[in-house]
């Protein structure tokens, strides 16, 4: 699994550090990958429901849409039409894990940057799709790029925020989401009326991704990450660049104690499970997972217009 150096013995809040333009600006940079996860989140839903959208890719639909007299909600009840929006996340699932590993393999920066190209590959995909193939084909590359994003932009930001702010800092990656879902309500609704206006609100995820994109050439790697992989003075450099002062070495300390004690840990899931003092962590951090897809939000999310088109007023 991939290390995030937190603080260690509740004494991260005393690290001496200013908080500097770089940190602010490699978090913003870097919580744009939220924004493309809150696009994608937002855009599927209109997409679904445009009758341009449908005739080209799911006729059988926009037949039973509009001629078939039955329960509404049935007529959007294909598995292909599903797929659309599932391939994503089942793609997302499986990226997260290799993230977890190139991560700690590689560094926090290349794998930023790889979930901007492989989001930015996928949208043009989506822009360009004949067929059926084609669309999922993009899809499952903007998997990858939410995967990569949703695993590392997080502990990048944890990692490279100082201690007394990082809860702030990280807080963005979240609202952006929120922002990129609204940004796709917005695009769909513009598009909703033009001629083949679903191409323009899937090709949209480009933006963000070419944000991130370019964005990712000017952030620092993290600290942490480079003295995980044996790159002390190389850590030493960009911390003192981030932090803004000279005298580093507690913080530097920190993090090198941190990582040494991650590094004995050689199966991290089975430890996981296994020890006794990992349980109530696991059990809370699962029942918030568990109760807040529970509530059916992703349902409102994922699938708003199609669910308003199918009321029965």
């Amino acid at each position: 699994m991939a290390v995030g150096v937190m603080d260690i013995e509740g004494g991260g809040a005393s690290l001496p550090g200013k908080t500097t333009f770089q940190v602010v600006m490699c978090s913003i940079i870097a919580a744009v990958g939220g924004l493309m996860f809150g696009y994608d989140i937002g855009i599927s839903g209109g997409v679904t429901s445009m009758d341009t959208f449908l005739l080209d890719f799911f006729p059988h639909v926009y037949e039973k849409k509009h001629r078939v007299h039955e329960n509404n909600y049935c007529k959007f009840d294909d598995q292909l039409l599903q797929l659309f929006t599932s391939s994503l996340y089942l793609a997302g699932i499986f990226a997260s894990f290799a993230a977890s590993f190139l991560c700690r393999r590689f560094g926090r920066k290349p794998i930023i940057m790889s979930a901007s190209i492989f989001f930015l590959l996928g949208a043009i995909l989506n822009y360009f799709a004949r067929d059926l193939g084609m669309l999922i084909g993009g899809r499952i590359l903007l998997g990858f790029g939410i995967g990569f994003g949703n695993q590392t932009v997080p502990l990048f930001i944890s990692e490279i925020a100082p201690p007394r702010i990082r809860g702030g800092l990280n807080i963005a990656f979240q609202l952006l989401i929120t922002i990129g879902i609204l940004a796709a309500s917005f695009v769909n609704y513009l598009t909703s009326t033009m001629k083949n206006g679903w191409r323009y609100s899937l090709g949209g995820a480009a933006v963000p991704a070419l944000i991130l994109l370019i964005g990712s050439f000017f952030i620092h790697e993290t600290p942490a990450s480079l003295i995980e992989r044996g790159k002390d003075e190389e850590g030493k450099k960009v911390l003192r660049k981030i932090r803004g002062i000279d005298n580093i070495e507690l913080e530097f300390n920190e993090i090198k104690r941190a990582t040494e004690i991650s590094n004995k840990v050689k199966t991290p899931f089975k430890e996981l499970f296994t020890k006794s003092e990992n349980r109530p962590p696991l059990v809370c951090g699962t029942l918030l997972q568990f109760f807040q897809q529970f509530t059916g939000i992703n349902v409102v999310m994922f699938y708003a217009p199609v669910l308003f088109q199918t009321g029965e007023w």
